[in-house]
């Protein structure tokens, strides 16, 4: 089962809980969603009340659910106790020794509804440090979720953009309407997937290094946010205009300039 609006309400005033701000603890409250992004996700972990959680169980998956908050993860224990498939792990994502809590399997798929404070530096650091996750479906902030997915040349590309297309294929998969969620947001959301591949040969610090530096003036030239960092003939040899601006780069683009840079280098 999931829960329903009345149920996930129901949960938190017995035990004496309410929805953390700071935490960004927005509950999902409609079983029709859940099930849709358990189809969605075919296997993997999830938290919060349990909504999600029970059902991915539904569908035969063997769930590892992360929760931070002690009172949520008391009433997760209590939800999924009878539910053999289900073990929950009380701890910060974020601060979480991953490979340790993986140990001994492969081809993870993370399933979360992620707040918007930590959506980008969790699916980042977990795309860069931890392989055994191969594929991630999150529910996250429909701003954050464009950035994630965006190509070159749109409005939503940037830095992560980067990161992301360097290690995984990223997609939107569908909309969230706020109204699922308990208390409601004041924001949309959105459903990304993003299936890890293999990484273009080169190396991922420098790369991610010069795209921070020109993503750090996005509306400058590159000639002018990489000046003393990549000459007129590094742009030239990597087959980049200096004048165009960061956004106008995809992946291939600034891995021929990072490779331009470093051969310098050596």
């Amino acid at each position: 089962m999931t829960h329903s609006r009345p149920a996930v309400r129901e949960l938190l005033a017995s035990r004496g809980l309410a929805p953390r701000r700071e935490l960004g603890q927005n509950f999902v409250a409609d079983p029709n969603t859940v099930r849709r992004i358990a189809r969605a996700a075919a296997v993997g972990p999830g938290a919060g009340l349990g909504s999600l959680t029970l059902a991915l169980a539904e569908t035969g998956a063997a769930v590892t659910a992360v929760e931070v908050d002690r009172g949520v993860a008391a009433v997760l224990r209590e939800v999924v106790a009878e539910v053999p498939s289900i073990a929950v792990v009380e701890a910060d994502a974020m601060a979480l020794d991953w490979d340790e809590l993986l140990a001994g399997h492969v081809g993870w798929v993370l399933v979360a509804n992620l707040p918007y404070n930590v959506a980008t530096p969790l699916v980042a650091d977990l795309l860069d440090t931890v392989p055994a996750i191969e594929r991630m479906l999150v529910m996250v902030q429909k701003e954050v979720a464009e950035r994630l997915a965006a190509r070159a040349r749109t409005p939503p590309y940037g830095a992560v953009s980067v990161k992301v297309a360097y290690w995984a294929a990223a997609r939107l998969v569908g909309d969230v309407p706020a109204s699922v969620f308990v208390p409601r947001p004041n924001v949309e959301s959105a459903l990304v997937e993003i299936v890890r591949r293999p990484p273009p040969p080169v190396e991922p610090g420098p790369l991610f290094a010069l795209v921070r530096t020109a993503f750090g003036q996005r509306r400058k030239m590159l000639r002018r946010s990489l000046a003393g960092v990549v000459t007129p003939e590094q742009f030239a040899t990597a087959g980049v205009e200096p004048t165009a601006r960061p956004e106008e780069l995809d992946l291939d683009a600034w891995v021929r300039l990072t490779k331009a840079l470093t051969r310098a280098l050596t």
